[in-house]
């Protein structure tokens, strides 16, 4: 048992910018459409429960609906920006 490189989760800015440029081309599966809607409603622990069951895992389910709550978080904060305007 080795020990971990430390910045083993960390993706670099070319990864980082390549996965923005195929979320933008590409958008969302649907059952990422339905966390987004379910979150839109404040049904949290329902969004965990949805992500869940098509990701297999309870970490992996977590770290889906905080990515896709942090998409709602900047579509709401550039459309309020744009509705200033």
């Amino acid at each position: 048992m080795g020990f971990k490189n430390s910045g083993w989760k960390k993706t670099s800015k070319r990864v980082h910018f390549v996965r923005n440029v195929i979320r933008e081309v590409a958008g969302f599966a649907p059952y990422e459409k339905r966390i987004i809607e379910l979150l839109k409603v404040g049904k949290d622990k329902r969004a965990l429960k949805v992500a869940k069951r098509k990701l297999g895992t309870h970490k992996r389910a977590k770290r889906k609906r905080e990515e896709l709550s942090s998409v709602l978080r900047k579509m709401r904060s550039a459309g309020g920006a744009e509705k200033k305007k």
